[in-house]
């Protein structure tokens, strides 16, 4: 089997980020990581990986903001992230694949074109400023460009998203689609780990938000109590965020503020460092596009979860039938990749 550079080109701008992501290689021992198929990864290898991902990041990526979000969780990638690429290179080589050295050469020098405006001097130097040799970039790029077509090759025969389905996803998630929603909220704000209280504990701060919550929620006024007890800047204001954007809202305020009915108080909520308390006061929902508009969307988003449900599928059971070593890594593997699927 050999690879045709047009299956290649739409995977290759992410070839250094890796499929799954989560927990792993932050709790390896020294020496060995795991092996798989006979193969040893070892945790020198995870770190490897790391220096990899956060030198392709900051090449490919010049938003600051997304490349703070991307480098913040490469070193508990990495252990997983190795035990998927061995278990592609080894499907990849039981089919007898084979990856011409042109292709490689091609996507270099594609990658110098684009990002180092067709200067190779720069392009050297910043290999050299992360410690890696152009062999060895060579050596990543060819694997990555393997990963990269083998998910391809899986998911080219995905059956299209059917205008019922397109309808369906329309209506569940319908909140997508609005211009701006907003919401007229407070919130009260309780440290877990409160400075200056050396008897407080998570438990007891969970007490205090459960009891906070109660007198709020049997006719306390949500303000006083906000002034009361709550350790934020907007205590002094009663807790109050007056109008705002969800878009604004970290996802997990948002999702919950705007679940909230009106005059509703939300659950004790674990946020960081914080527990938090939310009241609804009022809610403005925007304006909902129409379905014939965002149609193409729609089908591209239907189209990128059935690939990567599919592709979770397809990993999953090449690590069931796959010899991983400990089973302990096995298991956390498996594990992870099936929560995966649904996010």
């Amino acid at each position: 089997m050999k690879i045709h550079q047009f299956a290649l080109t739409a995977l290759l701008q992410l070839a250094f980020i890796p499929f799954f992501t989560g927990q792993g290689f932050a709790q390896t021992t020294n020496g060995i990581a795991a092996i798989v198929n006979g193969k040893v990864v070892t945790k020198s290898e995870a770190r490897e990986v790391v220096k990899e991902q956060r030198m392709m990041i900051m090449m490919q990526v010049k938003d600051t903001a997304e490349q703070s979000k991307l480098l913040q969780d490469l070193d508990v990638q990495a252990l997983f992230a190795l035990i998927e690429r061995e278990l592609v290179l080894s499907e990849f080589a039981k089919l007898g694949g084979q990856m011409k050295s042109q292709y490689v050469d091609d996507q270099i020098n594609n990658l110098v074109r684009e990002k180092f405006e067709g200067d190779r001097s720069k392009f050297l130097a910043e290999l050299g400023r992360a410690g890696m040799t152009i062999k060895k970039f060579r050596e990543i790029q060819e694997k990555q460009m393997v990963v990269s077509y083998m998910r391809q090759r899986h998911t080219k025969d995905l059956a299209p998203p059917t205008p019922a389905d397109v309808e369906k996803y329309y209506t569940d998630h319908n909140a997508d689609f609005r211009d701006k929603d907003y919401i007229k909220m407070s919130t009260i704000t309780i440290p877990k780990y409160p400075v200056g209280d050396a008897n407080a504990s998570l438990e007891s701060q969970k007490k205090l938000a459960e009891e906070i919550r109660t007198k709020a929620s049997t006719g306390g006024d949500f303000a006083q109590l906000a002034k009361t007890y709550s350790q934020d800047s907007r205590a002094e204001n009663g807790g109050d965020w007056d109008w705002v954007e969800r878009s604004v809202l970290d996802k997990g305020i948002a999702e919950a503020a705007f679940s909230l009915k009106t005059g509703s108080i939300s659950k004790v909520m674990d946020v960081g460092p914080s527990l938090m308390l939310i009241y609804c006061e009022a809610k403005r929902p925007g304006n909902t596009k129409k379905l014939d508009e965002l149609r193409p969307e729609i089908e591209k988003r239907i189209q990128s979860e059935s690939g990567r449900e599919s592709l979770g599928r397809w990993v999953r059971a090449l690590a069931d039938k796959a010899a991983i070593q400990p089973e302990s890594v096995k298991t956390g593997f498996l594990e992870y990749v099936k929560r995966s699927d649904k996010h």
